[in-house]
């Protein structure tokens, strides 16, 4: 179950704290580190969703799995959320502590959708354009649905620019279905 009152919330928390404690950087990576592990590995979002294993137990599998790979600040948080029994929201958190970092340090993400893989050449170079039109620091994530056909799709806060075949292709059959020639015709 999404909540996303909850995420902000503990996501401000513990921004709040590594502000507080000079180490947001530190826990900004301890969090892209979780959501690379959320995305890549469904088993572990289960096993946080999971209502028959034991919080300690989570604890324990969540240390054994990132020990020595997230700061202080970041392991007691997570153990403190686990304690809590909102550890299901971890993922939902992870996401959220990203977006407030890049409030508080300026920076917007452009997400691309293509049909096809994009050359890293070529995601600089758009990342740049962004960077001149926009103002600020970019940072870019990619993804690649076939169904798109061709074209791309650019998706900015909350912008959305669709120039895709699929798009073409649902704008031309709409005007085929609204053809006033044929229907005066039948």
């Amino acid at each position: 179950m999404q909540n996303p009152r909850l995420a902000s919330r503990y996501a401000k928390a513990v921004v709040d704290l590594a502000v507080e404690k000079n180490e947001l950087e530190a826990v900004h990576t301890d969090m892209q580190l979780l959501k690379a592990i959320f995305k890549s590995n469904p088993d572990v979002v289960a096993l946080l969703k999971s209502p028959i294993i034991k919080a300690d137990k989570k604890v324990k599998i969540l240390g054994a799995v990132l020990e020595g790979k997230i700061s202080a600040i970041t392991a007691g948080f997570v153990k403190l959320i686990t304690e809590k029994s909102r550890e299901s929201a971890l993922p939902q958190v992870a996401e959220e502590v990203i977006k407030q970092y890049n409030v508080i340090k300026n920076i917007t993400t452009v997400k691309i959708t293509t049909a096809v893989p994009v050359a890293t050449e070529t995601l600089d170079a758009i990342r740049l354009k962004a960077e001149q039109t926009a103002g600020r620091k970019v940072t870019m994530e990619s993804a690649v649905n076939p169904e798109l056909i061709g074209g791309f799709v650019l998706e900015t806060g909350d912008q959305l620019f669709d120039a895709s075949v699929q798009r073409d292709l649902k704008d031309i059959k709409k005007q085929f279905l609204s053809n006033i020639y044929v229907s005066d015709i039948r």
